[in-house]
């Protein structure tokens, strides 16, 4: 059984969608949705496994919700404008259905579902490092799934070979991005380097303990993180 959501701001695309849908029993729909920030939050409700996603919706674009999710789903999407075929595909949806299809376009869409959620997962991870903004969430890795973390709960950033290590309080997630890229895209105001293997959040420090000519760093969740010399000058300017 797959979770499914189906986001529309048509009604009757959604009930084009809810009739084909009758043939797969196996697709359960648990909700509905006909704009954006809807979208988002029945989305993170529910964590579907599928969502049949439009793009031109009120409150922000089909693409812009991907990037307020907590867990990625595998997505198709159903649209009546066809200009953005181009970019749903260099996004790596399942698929994409141009409105008007039939039956067995919609039944050829359903029918790639077994491809997984990583394409998905790659398109995301794309669109909030991209954003002009220093980005809100991050995609990283929890057990078998992909799912994104709000950056104001991250304590620190550990340097893990090419990859780097999140922590948020006793839990750690995997990023697929070294920690000098994350250093680079994170707000320097709010993420600071104390060490070549450590970037902390500056909300997330309750200490800055002295230790001779060395400094530590107490994070809220208790975790102690070493500051390096050559980092000692900036922290002292930003917590003293």
């Amino acid at each position: 059984m797959k979770k499914v959501i189906l986001i529309d701001d048509e009604a009757a695309g959604r009930k084009l969608i809810k009739e084909y849908l009758a043939d797969f029993p196996d697709l359960v729909l648990l909700a509905e949705a006909n704009n954006g920030v809807d979208a988002v939050r029945e989305i993170n409700k529910f964590k579907p496994d599928l969502i049949f996603l439009d793009i031109q919706m009120p409150g922000m674009t089909g693409f812009e919700v991907l990037t307020h999710l907590e867990e990625i789903p595998q997505v198709i999407f159903s649209t009546a404008y066809d200009q953005y075929a181009m970019k749903a595909f260099e996004v790596h949806a399942v698929d994409y259905l141009l409105k008007p299809y039939t039956k067995e376009r919609f039944a050829q869409a359903v029918s790639k579902l077994g491809m997984g959620t990583e394409k998905v997962a790659s398109l995301t991870d794309s669109l909030l490092m991209e954003q002009k903004q220093y980005p809100r969430r991050v995609l990283v890795q929890h057990h078998k799934k992909m799912i994104t973390l709000a950056t104001a709960d991250i304590d620190w950033i550990e340097a893990y070979g090419d990859y780097s290590k999140i922590h948020v309080g006793d839990d750690q997630y995997l990023s697929n991005y070294g920690i000098s890229v994350l250093e680079e895209k994170m707000d320097p105001n709010e993420f600071v380097r104390v060490h070549r293997s450590s970037i902390v959040n500056l909300k997330a420090v309750a200490e800055l303990q002295k230790y001779g000519k060395s400094f530590d760093i107490r994070l809220r969740s208790g975790e102690r993180v070493r500051v390096s010399r050559g980092y000692a000058e900036r922290i002292k300017e930003l917590m003293l």
